[in-house]
């Protein structure tokens, strides 16, 4: 139960760092090509990747997959 509240906090918390207001007015270039922004949204989407296969490795409900799974 644990893991469940821990993923649905980090959920909670990259929903409201995808409001990255603070980059809106930065022209500054990450690796000298690629605007802040956009460097920041794929480092956002890594994040969400990574919690993503948390969720499913840890919090993913099994029982419900062995009852689908079963012949009664």
């Amino acid at each position: 139960m644990h893991a469940k509240r821990t993923i649905a906090g980090l959920a909670i918390v990259l929903a409201i760092l995808h409001q990255d207001l603070w980059n809106w007015d930065s022209k500054h270039l990450v690796f000298g090509f690629m605007p802040i922004g956009l460097f920041y949204h794929a480092c956002f989407s890594l994040a969400a990747v990574t919690l993503w296969a948390f969720a499913m490795k840890i919090a993913w409900p099994s029982r419900l997959e062995r009852w689908a799974e079963s012949d009664d």
